[in-house]
C-alpha cells in the first residue's frame, strides 16, 4: 500500500511537475488480477482499485490491517464506497452478495469483516473503484443503481460544461458517517467540470477520471485560487485534492469522473466559489 503524507499549500509553490504528480496523482488504480491501495493522510482516505479476472480477490490482499491501521480487519472502524466502471461483477460483503453492473454503486458498512470481488466474464472484467474513510457507527449496506441516484443537471453547451451529477452515496440517498461519493457524466462536446472553481475548507476530495478517449487527456487544476497548478491526467487515474485546493478540470474531449469526499460534514453545497476572473 502506497502511503501519502499531507503537504501544505506553502510548500507546493516550490514543487516541480514531477513532485506535484508524486504527491497528488494516483497513476495505476487498476492492475489485472490485483488490488491497489493508496492511503492519504488527508482526512485518512484510502483510494483502492480491484480488477478481478480469473480469481476472486480479497480487499485486504495487499494490506496489513494491524500494521497499517491498528485494527483486525479493514472495515473494523471504516466505511467503504464502491463504483464499478467495468464489466459485470459481484461483491460479497460477509454473507451478503451484490451483483454489480457498470456504474452501480455499493455502500458497505463499518463492521463488515470480509469483502471479496469477482468478475462475471474474465474477458470483460469488472473494475471496482473504491474509497474508504474512518467511521464511528455502522450504517446499512445499500446497492445504488445509477438510475436512482439523486441527479443534478448543470451547465450548457455554450460554456462547454453540460453535465449530470449523479449523487449516489449522498444524504438524499442513504445514511453514512462521513463518506460521500458520486459520478459526473459530461455531455458530448462538453469538456469543463466544476466551474466556477471552488474550495471546501471542511472537506477533502478525490477525483477519478475515466472514459477518456484514446489519445486524449484531462488537465486537472489544483492549488490555491490565486496560485493555481495543473496535473495532466490520463484514463483511469485519480488525484487527491486537499481542502485548501481548487479542483476542476478541462479535457481534450468529453469524459466521466467519480468524486469522493470526506471531512467534517456531508453538505454537498458547503463550498466557497471563486469567480473565474479571480483565478490566477
Amino acid at each position: 500500500m502506497d502511503i501519502r503524507y499531507s503537504c501544505n499549500q506553502r510548500d507546493i509553490k516550490r514543487y516541480t511537475t514531477e513532485e506535484l504528480r508524486k504527491e497528488f496523482l494516483i497513476e495505476n488504480v487498476f492492475v489485472p488480477g490485483d488490488v491497489t491501495a493508496v492511503y492519504s493522510h488527508v482526512d485518512r482516505i484510502v483510494v483502492m482499485g480491484a480488477m478481478p479476472t480469473t480469481q476472486v480477490l480479497d480487499i485486504e490482499k495487499n494490506i496489513d490491517c494491524m500494521a497499517n491501521f491498528g485494527v483486525n480487519y479493514l472495515l473494523e472502524r471504516r466505511e467503504l464506497g464502491i463504483i464499478n466502471i467495468g464489466g459485470k461483477g459481484v461483491v460479497k460483503a460477509d454473507e451478503n452478495v451484490y451483483p454489480m453492473k457498470t456504474l452501480d454503486c455499493l455502500y458497505v458498512s463499518m463492521g463488515t469483516k470480509k469483502v471479496t470481488f469477482e468478475s462475471e466474464d474474465p474477458a470483460n472484467p469488472a473494475k471496482f473503484y473504491m474509497c474508504t474513510t474512518p467511521a464511528h457507527k455502522p450504517c446499512p449496506n445499500k446497492l445504488i443503481d445509477i438510475d436512482v441516484a439523486n441527479k443534478s443537471h448543470l451547465g450548457s453547451p455554450a460554456t462547454s460544461n453540460e453535465r449530470t451529477i449523479n449523487q449516489m452515496i449522498h444524504p438524499a440517498v442513504l445514511e453514512t458517517c462521513q463518506l460521500s461519493m458520486g459520478c459526473t457524466i459530461l455531455n458530448e462536446g462538453s469538456i469543463w467540470n466544476t466551474m466556477p472553481a471552488h474550495t471546501h475548507e471542511r472537506r477533502m476530495e478525490v477525483y477519478f477520471y475515466f472514459n477518456i478517449p484514446e489519445n486524449n487527456v484531462v488537465f486537472h487544476f489544483m492549488g490555491e485560487p490565486d496560485e493555481t497548478r495543473h496535473i495532466v491526467m490520463q484514463n483511469e487515474q485519480a488525484v487527491i485534492s486537499p481542502s485548501w485546493s481548487i479542483h476542476a478540470g478541462a479535457g481534450t474531449g468529453s469524459y466521466t469522473f467519480i468524486w469522493a469526499m470526506a471531512g467534517e460534514n456531508r453538505t454537498f453545497d458547503d463550498m466557497d466559489a471563486i469567480q473565474t476572473t479571480d483565478l490566477r
